[in-house]
């Protein structure tokens, strides 16, 4: 049986996954499939896949289905720049406005609702889909499609979610945690569960100390439409470490997500 990892093609992921390209038959009890967050969460749900840097609402989606990694997730410290809300007014102007909701990443969609209905107190109509259409007056990008906006300068207004939140919560904010199915943590799979996370772990470090060469093996994999200073300067506002703080964001996260009921319920947090 073989541990089946969904992988995440945007460049925020880079640093989990760079180690592994090309040399994916060197790793003959794993096999990798790519997909948006949104395709690995319901990869967890139905067993799929057995682990992910998924968004970070999957967890709770299915209460004592999974465990998560203590050491590493997606995280930044105030602005993740690729997390953003593109806007035609000022946030506090939202209010009934229509906002086109991207279909990449549940969390991101549920900070979002977090941070206008119980920070801003508005109430806009959310419309689903990936890009910003004719009519819309705001979008809500991630990933790779953020960047690109940014670049693009078409919006009078945008706003990092990471430093809504942190601006509001004084806490980091968690994006995507690596979520772990039970499933592998036992049996034929926990050996291999066991090695491929510390290889993932290795590899973050290896990014770190030689960014240039870990960046050129992605993108010849995973082309981006950004000048390659952009991407660069990209990661100075990712961190890798799931801290204390982070965790207890994560948590309170989860809890605003009950609330708002976009879980039924707020787990507490398990780790492996």
């Amino acid at each position: 049986m073989k541990l089946r990892v969904g992988r995440i093609p945007f460049l925020v992921c880079a640093p989990f996954f760079h180690e592994f390209l090309g040399r994916e038959s060197e790793f003959s009890d794993v096999d990798f499939v790519d997909g948006p967050p949104s395709a690995h969460c319901a990869g967890l749900k139905d067993g799929s896949i057995h682990l992910s840097p998924a968004s970070s609402i999957t967890f709770a989606q299915k209460p004592g289905a999974f465990v998560l990694s203590p050491d590493i997730c997606t995280s930044c410290s105030f602005e993740v720049r690729s997390v953003k809300l593109f806007s035609r007014y000022p946030i506090e102007d939202l209010d009934g406005k229509k906002i086109r909701l991207t279909s990449q990443s549940r969390t991101s969609v549920a900070l979002l609702r977090i941070l206008l209905e119980e920070r801003f107190h508005r109430k806009p109509e959310y419309l689903p889909g990936l890009g910003a259409e004719e009519g819309d007056d705001a979008c809500l990008l991630i990933g790779d499609l953020a960047l690109e906006e940014n670049e693009r300068h078409r919006f009078p207004y945008d706003y990092d979610l990471g430093t809504l939140w942190q601006g509001w919560q004084g806490l980091p904010f968690v994006f995507g945690a690596w979520v772990i199915a039970k499933e592998a943590t036992r049996g034929e799979l926990r050996p291999v569960l066991e090695r491929y996370l510390e290889l993932t772990k290795t590899g973050i470090e290896r990014f770190k100390a030689d960014k240039t060469a870990a960046l050129d093996a992605w993108l010849s994999r995973y082309p981006v439409r950004l000048p390659r200073p952009v991407v660069d300067r990209y990661y100075d506002v990712l961190d890798y470490r799931f801290t204390e703080e982070r965790k207890e964001s994560y948590g309170l996260f989860i809890k605003y997500a009950q609330k708002l009921g976009l879980v039924e319920s707020a787990p507490p947090l398990e780790f492996f």
